[in-house]
């Protein structure tokens, strides 16, 4: 079946990727993919990074240690698969105290809210290397 599938999708110039899974599909044409990608991270950014595994997530993902700044349903896309929506009535009302020169994704901070300073450091690596290895 996998051989199947990536057949298809390459005859439409497409690639299937799986997602922390342990059984190896590359002799198909099938990768491991990354949500939250360094090597592509690295290539967008024309440097190294010295980044590590995202702890919190299962063993198999390949994913590395990243914050989420997101908010469960707030976007008003609809789509049928999207695991961040789980509440249409809840997207509805985020949507309407969204105001776009807030710090925040929907609504304003209240006078109950904490804000806390959190402390961040750059994931470039300025690293140099002997033989034209500093890019990537």
């Amino acid at each position: 079946m996998s051989k199947g599938l990536a057949d298809i999708a390459l005859n439409y110039g497409l690639s299937i990727d799986t997602c922390a899974e342990k059984i190896d599909l590359q002799h198909f044409g099938i990768c491991h993919a990354r949500c939250i990608d360094d090597r592509i991270f690295e290539q967008l950014l024309d440097c190294r990074l010295n980044t590590e595994k995202d702890k919190t997530q299962r063993l198999e993902c390949g994913c590395i240690a990243s914050i989420d700044i997101g908010m469960y349903n707030t976007c008003k896309n609809g789509c049928r698969y999207c695991y961040a929506n789980y509440n249409q009535n809840v997207v509805d009302s985020n949507y309407i105290k969204h105001n776009p020169i807030s710090s925040l994704i929907s609504g304003e901070v209240g006078e109950d809210d904490k804000i806390h300073e959190r402390s961040m450091k750059s994931c470039r690596d300025i690293q140099l290397r002997l033989g034209g290895q500093n890019q990537i």
